[in-house]
């Protein structure tokens, strides 16, 4: 992440379509996020084709760690997660924030 090396962050970068995260990985983000659950499924074009309901995921973890284990591509990105907090580095400067 470009961010986290402009502040000399050591970092990990998990390549989600190569090693998505399993329940249990899941189950720890959405435990500690600090952002809506909700925001962490993408509401793009794939999204609106499988005609999926953004209703349905609101303050809904399980049906959101069901739909990202089962849609990988739905997972919104880049998720960072420092210590006991995770948040949906979007925009760039939330991700400064954090490990700043």
């Amino acid at each position: 992440m470009a961010v986290a090396e402009e502040l000399g962050v050591e970092h990990e970068t998990v390549l989600y379509m190569k090693e998505p995260p399993d329940r249990k990985a899941l189950e720890h983000i959405v435990s500690i996020l600090k952002d809506p659950v909700e925001d962490l499924v993408r509401k793009d074009s794939k999204f609106k084709k499988m005609e999926l309901n953004p209703d349905d995921y609101v303050d809904n973890p399980e049906a959101v760690i069901d739909l990202l284990l089962n849609h990988k591509a739905l997972m919104q990105r880049p998720v960072v997660v420092k210590g006991q907090r995770a948040i949906i580095g979007r925009p760039k400067s939330r991700i400064a924030e954090l490990l700043g």
